[in-house]
């Protein structure tokens, strides 16, 4: 059996740190940043001028458009979306602000120019088209402020043991 190709598309001026994995058929655009010990995954589509922390953990198919910035810890679920038009399409883009340690569950859509605050979690399919709070939770559509991040900390350390 042969051992697959990794094909990927790494843009010019791309700056990635030590021990970066890529998958299979991502691009990485022009001027990018990935600090050290992230893992890209898969059918990832991270445009131009976007910074990525350290450790983190984007899952496949995910977009992160131009203006993208995303703090250290961070994990990202399978086919979220990151946004950076608040007027399609009128050419004046605007950045949106993941700080460290946040959770974004799978298919969220992040509206453009939001803060995530640090430790916060966004649900799976959640669309979050305001700033969440540091260690808030959101999810619905739009997304609505559940609860605490410590609860779902809680939450998912008693999901690991089994109980």
């Amino acid at each position: 059996m042969r051992k697959p190709q990794r094909i990927q598309h790494i843009g010019d001026n791309v700056k990635l740190g030590t021990d970066v994995e890529i998958w299979n058929l991502t691009y990485v655009g022009n001027g990018t940043e990935i600090g050290d010990g992230t893992k890209i995954g898969s059918l990832v589509h991270i445009d131009y001028d976007v910074k990525i922390g350290r450790r983190c953990k984007i899952e496949g198919c995910v977009y992160i458009p131009p203006l993208t910035v995303i703090g250290d810890d961070v994990f990202v679920g399978p086919g979220a979306t990151f946004t950076n038009d608040p007027y399609p399409a009128s050419g004046r883009l605007v950045g949106t602000r993941v700080e460290d340690e946040v959770v974004v569950g799978a298919g969220a859509v992040i509206g453009p120019g939001l803060t995530l605050g640090r430790g916060c979690v966004i649900g799976m399919g959640a669309v979050v088209t305001r700033d969440v709070p540091p260690e808030g939770v959101v999810y619905g559509n739009p997304a609505r402020r559940g609860y605490e991040a410590a609860e779902y900390r809680k939450k998912k350390e008693r999901w690991q043991k089994g109980r």
